[in-house]
């Protein structure tokens, strides 16, 4: 079932009257970031949709026909809503064409992909997914850190910043239960809150020194790394707003943290060679 995906996709005298969606994750912006297969299906596509955070550049790789369509979402802006970016998905392939869906980072991280998903479900457009790299992961690349460590860190936890209106309570983030010494916090869409989420970690318990990292533009050209504690939250957000930004928060993100593997290590080598 894969092989025939992948021929139906990358197939250009294909014209099935279904058409067919691939929804693409670009990375975090570098245009060598995106995996080979993601490469491909914009070298195939006759429509690409494609969002602010997707990188420019990418689109060089798309065909000179290509229709090029910028659904960009930025907070504060919309190009597009998400229930017309899903009639988009479905009347282009309704019309035979191979369609990509280009998005920022991974698609299945905070980037709508479920309700695309179920609309193209819905009306029964054939589509597959393209992973790509996340923000997160691109911001502790830049930052030089590691999201988990297994002395400090055995959890990796992803959460929005930003919630939609309208959400039930019980859905929302309980910051407070998330202030756990053992995992690290990376935070999408979260610089305009960051003050209040502080607050609300340092109410749940996490230290005040906890380390915390602002990453903007990961990966690009102009990315920029800023660095404190939990208590610098406020004042760090202020130097980095009006940017695409990742916050990493967690005893992982410690420069002395590298060393600490060494001990790790030693010490596991003590015990297994005990008598």
């Amino acid at each position: 079932m894969f092989e025939v995906i992948i021929f139906v996709m990358f197939n250009s005298s294909n014209s099935s009257p279904s058409g067919f969606v691939w929804i693409v994750g670009g990375g975090p912006g570098a245009s060598d970031l995106i995996t080979v297969r993601g490469l491909r299906a914009l070298e195939a596509a006759e429509v690409v949709i494609f969002d602010e955070l997707a990188g420019r550049e990418l689109l060089e790789f798309c065909p000179e026909s290509c229709e090029r369509i910028n659904v960009g979402k930025r907070a504060g802006r919309h190009c597009a809503s998400q229930g017309e970016i899903n009639r988009m998905l479905v009347d282009h392939a309704r019309r035979g064409l191979r369609v990509v869906r280009l998005k920022g980072g991974d698609p299945s991280v905070f980037a709508h992909l479920g309700e695309e998903i179920a609309a193209l479900r819905a009306a029964e457009i054939p589509f597959a997914v393209v992973p790509g790299v996340t923000a997160a992961c691109a911001a502790a690349a830049a930052a030089g850190v590691s999201l988990t460590h297994r002395a400090h860190a055995s959890a990796a936890i992803f959460v929005t910043g930003h919630e939609c209106a309208g959400k039930s309570d019980l859905a929302r983030v309980d910051w407070e239960s998330l202030a756990r010494p053992g995992a690290t916090l990376c935070v999408y869409m979260g610089l305009r809150r960051l003050e209040s989420v502080a607050g609300r970690l340092l109410a749940g318990g996490l230290p005040s020194d906890t380390p915390l990292t602002i990453v903007s533009h990961a990966s690009g050209a102009d990315q920029q790394v800023l660095e404190g504690t939990l208590v610098d939250a406020a004042s760090l957000a202020r130097l980095a707003d009006g940017l695409p930004a990742m916050v990493l928060i967690g005893a992982a993100l410690r420069p002395e943290a590298a060393s600490d593997a060494a001990v790790v290590e030693a010490a596991g080598s003590a015990l297994a060679s005990s008598p």
